[in-house]
């Protein structure tokens, strides 16, 4: 059967158009044609003018709606995400998990290898932000509990994930380079983060072989005109780089300043959390940001789609581009090639949202999702 949505503006590959239809058939895009050229004998369903974007990806997350991943990684934890996710517009995600003890990673690990038999189609795997960083930049990550990684303890956990462990932030710095280089072959995204890396440093790492870095300028040395740092070999490297855009992690000047140096590089991430008052990381919500008890920042509260107003609203980054950061360039990064874009041959993985940032539904592989309370 084919679906076509017409009625709509869409957002694909840094374009916006009117007078299109999108037809849909099984989980992937059939075709786009002229509102004009939709077939007879279709089911139509009409989107009265909202906007069509692809489905947006977050390769940060920590939790949500008061089930923390991070902190409690259970399966109940994980299908709050992806239900809060899908009602957000978000179709693909990686649930993270901070600097903690090996016992909170490896339930984790089985955690998740046991959701993603059931998972709707979201839910694409593991981020271990730690506990391999530099304490002399750790954040809100407990400096205890980092460590320098060991080739046997990365296989034992890479071996246990089955796959699973899809994406890891680590300081490049600090490690040998024989774990680098098993991750690399291994298929793990490798992004440098909670890095003290000169820009020598960086510059002998970035995309050799490190595709990316974790939420630019947080937890990382700042630029100076004498010692420049890391952030201006992260500039002319131009690996893939998250940024959280909520004003309070970053300010938007910054991420104006980000954009125009690693233009299609640049992608949004939430690095949200929930609250929480048990465990290693205990988020309490203040204003619009989450800290931990002693007030150090810790996640945000961020949803992509806020995300994506505050780069258009707040930085002047025009929406289909904010829309390829929110989507095609995570997608990118993840080597998800079939995601991110509105295309003929692309999975049917979709977000309707109105002028006001509001989630109208969610479409994941051609299924069709209004959100619920």
């Amino acid at each position: 059967m084919i679906t076509a949505l017409h009625n709509l503006t869409l957002i694909s590959d840094g374009s916006i158009a009117a007078g299109k239809a999108v037809l849909i058939e099984g989980s992937q895009i059939k075709a786009i044609v002229d509102e004009t050229g939709i077939p007879a004998g279709v089911e139509k369903r009409n989107l009265n003018g909202a906007y069509l974007a692809p489905g947006f990806i977050d390769l940060q997350i920590y939790g949500s709606g008061g089930k923390l991943f991070a902190g409690k990684p259970e399966m109940a934890a994980l299908k709050r995400m992806e239900d809060d996710l899908l009602n957000q517009g978000t179709t693909g995600f990686f649930a993270t998990i901070g600097t903690n003890t090996n016992d909170i990673v490896e339930k984790g690990i089985a955690a998740a290898k046991e959701y993603r038999k059931t998972a709707r189609g979201n839910f694409w795997g593991v981020h271990l932000e730690g506990p391999y960083l530099n304490a002399a930049k750790r954040g809100a990550h407990p400096a205890g509990l980092i460590k320098k990684a060991t080739l046997a303890e990365v296989k034992g956990w890479i071996e246990r994930a089955e796959g699973v462990i899809t994406m890891m932030t680590i300081a490049p710095e600090l490690q040998d380079q024989d774990v680098i280089d098993y991750l690399h072959a291994q298929g793990v995204i490798i992004s440098s983060g909670h890095s003290n890396a000169t820009y020598e440093q960086g510059k002998g790492f970035l995309n050799k072989p490190i595709p990316a870095v974790t939420h630019l300028f947080n937890a990382m040395p700042q630029m100076h005109h004498r010692e420049p740092g890391y952030i201006p070999a992260i500039f002319e490297e131009k690996p893939y780089t998250s940024i959280v855009a909520d004003g309070n992690h970053v300010d938007w000047p910054m991420i104006r300043l980000a954009k125009r140096e690693l233009g299609n590089k640049l992608f949004l991430i939430t690095d949200a959390v929930t609250a929480a008052t048990e465990g290693t990381y205990q988020h309490r919500l203040e204003g619009d940001k989450y800290v931990m008890p002693d007030g150090t920042l810790s996640g945000s509260s961020l949803t992509v789609l806020k995300a994506v107003q505050n780069c258009v609203e707040r930085v002047g980054i025009d929406l289909a581009e904010a829309v390829n950061m929110a989507a095609l360039y995570p997608a990118q990064l993840a080597s998800k090639r079939t995601k991110g874009k509105i295309e003929a041959g692309f999975d049917a993985d979709l977000i309707i949202f109105n002028e006001q940032y509001q989630t109208l539904a969610t479409i994941i592989q051609g299924d069709y999702l209004t959100p619920t309370t």
